[in-house]
């Protein structure tokens, strides 16, 4: 089968795959896994998460629940897979890993149109192709964006938290509750006192950390590198003030229990339909694993804890993507690669199906640039600005939108009105588009 390439069964390149296929056109999916593994996958599975397993919230009222909503309006695909395969976790998306990918996989799989071909790609093709190979970009085809475009490849480190199992849990302290009671109690709650707190955050300041090279080969090993800020490893957030946690993830605000406020919470995001297995919610780390079973065991009601997955770092690589896009999303020196997914530059499990969706769309259909007052349509005007400098990776945010006409001084009834702007305006392209 010839057609087009898709290079990565990630999130995006999935997307690309599913959507390139219902539409009628052959796609060969190239993905390395399982002959060439990365250090954080675990499977051969198309659309495994590596680190958390919500997609982030529903809600209209936030830029990542108008996000989904615009993808939905574009068709895409995972999106759906991802609502079949849900757990709870409130008013975000939030899934059964394991379930999802192969959800995802056994679609990619029985879709005739698709040729799914195992092995490692050290080399650009001629051909369309949509390059999707994610932030562990195998070393040969770095080395090949990088001969092509010179120094402006970037590389960090992303840091993922542990998962401990359900039956080891201390229910005589930890208790389920929403924030504020506002939804379902879906998340479970660690409270600490003050004494309790300020041992957990020196525990943490004085853990032994994995060292780059440890895990690094020697291509990567003399780059420099920084975090995404919402994976900033936990013991970094400790290193920043002995108070940023309980002001920050760890905010004991709308979850007092019993009449009692805690000094501070740590919460507990389900990883499974059964919930027999729970993330720590913002514990990213780059701890030993002796240490994080020392320094996790800490928390009120995970004395005993069994760590099912233990949190890591790994290799995050990404374009700077102003200055080597195109328009179209195509590399400036490669008019036939398309670009998706965190390679790209965007930061997010959504906002990665919305760039393999969007790339599919362009090739396929020629889609126009999307409306200003979308979410999609400013993640793609950012990724091709020549005028940004210093590009670090983006994801949705209601910052990226055009102001409102009528400025508006209730937050709540701004984020609804630019996220109802943002769907009208998407809408009527659309409209347009099948006229």
């Amino acid at each position: 089968m010839g057609g087009i390439k898709v290079i990565g069964a990630g999130l995006a390149g999935s997307e690309a795959a599913l959507y390139l296929a219902e539409k009628g056109l052959q796609v060969q999916l190239l993905e390395m896994r399982p002959g060439t593994m990365t250090p954080a996958h675990r499977t051969d599975l198309a659309a495994e998460l590596v680190c958390s397993n919500s997609l982030k919230s529903t809600r209209l009222d936030t830029p990542s629940g108008l996000l989904k909503e615009e993808l939905r309006l574009l068709g895409s695909r995972l999106l759906t897979i991802a609502e079949s395969c849900a757990v709870p976790a409130g008013h975000a998306l939030a899934v059964d890993r394991e379930l999802f990918a192969r959800s995802v996989s056994d679609q990619l799989e029985r879709q005739p149109n698709i040729e799914l071909v195992r092995g490692e790609v050290t080399r650009l093709p001629s051909e369309p192709c949509i390059l999707c190979t994610g932030p562990l970009t195998s070393d040969a085809l770095a080395r090949e964006l990088q001969a092509l475009m010179g120094a402006e490849q970037l590389c960090f480190f992303d840091a993922i938290a542990p998962i401990v199992s359900s039956d080891s849990l201390d229910f005589t302290k930890v208790y389920s509750k929403d924030r504020y009671d506002k939804g379902e109690p879906d998340y479970l709650n660690c409270p600490f006192n003050r004494d309790e707190y300020y041992a957990f955050v020196e525990a943490l300041l004085e853990g032994e950390k994995h060292q780059a090279h440890e895990f690094e080969n020697e291509f990567f090993r003399d780059l420099d590198f920084s975090y995404y800020e919402n994976c900033t490893p936990v013991e970094e957030l400790a290193r920043r003030g002995i108070d940023t946690l309980r002001h920050g993830v760890m905010r004991p605000m709308g979850l007092e229990h019993g009449g009692v406020k805690p000094f501070a919470v740590l919460q507990l995001r389900t990883e499974n339909r059964d919930r027999t297995a729970f993330n720590l919610v913002g514990c990213q780390t780059m701890l030993r694993q002796s240490e994080q079973q020392r320094v996790f065991r800490l928390i009120p009601g995970l004395e005993q804890a069994e760590f099912l997955r233990y949190g890591s770092i790994h290799r995050n690589s990404y374009l700077n993507a102003p200055s080597v896009l195109a328009p179209n999303l195509t590399l400036r020196a490669a008019r036939n690669v398309f670009v998706a997914g965190q390679l790209s530059g965007v930061e997010g499990y959504v906002e990665c199906i919305g760039t393999g969706l969007l790339a599919a769309k362009i090739l396929s259909e020629g889609i126009p640039m999307l409306p200003p007052e979308t979410i999609m349509g400013q993640l793609w005007r950012r990724l091709i600005d020549p005028s940004v400098h210093n590009f670090q990776p983006i994801n949705a945010n209601y910052g990226l939108l055009p102001a409102l006409e009528t400025p508006l001084r209730d937050k709540k009834l701004k984020k609804e009105s630019l996220s109802r702007r943002s769907l009208t305006a998407l809408q009527q392209l659309l409209g347009e588009l099948d006229d």
